[in-house]
């Protein structure tokens, strides 16, 4: 549940809070998993009395307190064998870790949020955001320039699944012709529920890049099949991938009929560079991407490219990144700004 900040001194720690009402009494959770892990760690009154900071005596008259509260006796004492949590107490305290478990990438996420506000409130700065991104050449070119924001690339399924475990501040990810709530897991987690907010970048137009002059005439996904046509992939996971298997299955095609489906490249560029140097004939990417390298390009549809991040991640650098890497969707062939509504 805890995070050591990268600056030794500037740290937040976040965990399970709350209570537990019984009847008149109110019991706080936090307190209550000192004492499960004290007694699991020690197997002793005493190691719960040291945790708190408190006497033997005292440690065990708030003890017998929460169990009057619960009304079940939390600890059993066997001689010669110390204190241990009886079945009771075993059972309430593997609810709460469990409770624990399910909300720990929340914290960590918010952890790194607050660590972030706090570093710039005291310091005035608060460290580069990491951001967990789908590869996409306008996004890199605008990062680039920018250099406020650690930036690894890698599949939308990937960036998406960093998010939610917590492990990045923001990711950067697509779905096809979908939308997150229609796209499955782990895309569907992304939303409200998760503690996350999810902004529409802006949306770009996917197709086949082909070799320059088209000379194996390809004019849509049936014709990939076609004898002697050379395809270059996306890595699995990629959003560019699952939209492509999507495409072969209302083709009615398997990925066996696909000469170079296993053929496998990162980036648009890869995909680009590959066609361009004849060592492929056609591959799934951006316009953007035929463009800068003047290979021929027939559409397949327009896709969103979404960014997300805690709503408490008040980091003006991420806030700004939105607004340039919109502003330069806004006027670059292959993009148009997303409708934020």
């Amino acid at each position: 549940m805890n995070r050591a900040s990268d600056d030794p001194g500037i740290a937040v720690t976040l965990g399970l809070g709350g209570t537990v009402r019984i009847g008149a009494s109110e019991l706080a959770v936090a307190d209550l998993m000192v004492v499960f892990d004290a007694i699991r760690r020690t197997g002793s009154v005493q190691g719960f009395a040291d945790a708190l900071g408190l006497s033997y005596r005292a440690a065990w008259a708030r003890l017998q307190t929460y169990e009057a509260a619960l009304g079940r006796p939390l600890v059993r004492k066997t001689r010669g064998h110390g204190t241990a949590l009886t079945e009771f107490g075993t059972a309430l305290a593997e609810t709460f870790s469990a409770a624990a478990a399910g909300l720990e990438s929340g914290f960590v996420r918010e952890t790194r949020a607050a660590e972030q506000r706090l570093r710039r409130l005291l310091t005035g700065r608060a460290g580069a955001p990491k951001l967990a991104a789908s590869h996409d050449p306008l996004v890199v070119e605008v990062l680039g320039e920018r250099g406020d924001v650690a930036l690894s690339v890698m599949g939308s399924r990937a960036a998406v699944e960093r998010l939610l475990e917590g492990s990045a501040d923001a990711a950067g990810f697509h779905c096809g012709a979908q939308a997150p709530a229609e796209a499955g897991a782990p895309f569907s987690s992304v939303d409200a529920g998760a503690g996350l907010v999810v902004h529409p970048l802006f949306e770009r137009e996917q197709g086949l890049l082909l070799a320059p002059g088209n000379p194996r005439r390809i004019r849509g996904v049936a014709d990939l099949a076609g004898e002697g046509v050379r395809y270059v992939n996306r890595q699995r996971g990629s959003g560019t991938r699952d939209w492509f298997d999507r495409m072969l299955a209302q083709a009615g095609l398997g990925p066996e009929a696909i000469q170079g489906y296993a053929v496998e490249e990162f980036t648009h560029q890869a995909v680009a560079a590959v066609i361009a140097c004849g060592a492929a004939d056609a591959g799934l990417g951006v316009r953007a991407a035929a463009e800068r390298l003047g290979l021929d390009f027939v559409p397949v549809g327009w896709e969103t490219y979404y960014f997300a991040a805690s709503p408490s991640l008040a980091a003006p650098e991420l806030d700004g990144l939105i607004a340039a890497i919109r502003e330069r969707a806004g006027r670059t062939a292959g993009y148009r700004v997303a409708a934020t509504g």
